[in-house]
């Protein structure tokens, strides 16, 4: 059986049944997020900055009027 036979019998399921398949597949591949850059790290401490003071977490309308301040 091809992968395009299998993806056809896939998409074929009942939206639940693709569901629990696409989420078994998932699990079944080994971690693929790395942290050699520690974009992964940063993206915890901030997020854990923000938790910890809401006050901080600014909208992206606000974002994007501030970067494009800076372009200016």
């Amino acid at each position: 059986m091809t992968i395009i036979e299998v993806e056809k019998l896939a998409l074929d399921l009942p939206e639940r049944e693709q569901a629990t398949l696409a989420a078994n597949l998932l699990n079944s591949l080994p971690g693929i997020l790395s942290d050699e850059d520690e974009g992964i790290a940063e993206a915890l401490r901030r997020d854990a900055e923000i938790e910890a003071d809401p006050a901080q977490d600014i909208s992206l309308a606000d974002l994007d009027s501030h970067i494009r301040g800076r372009l200016r």
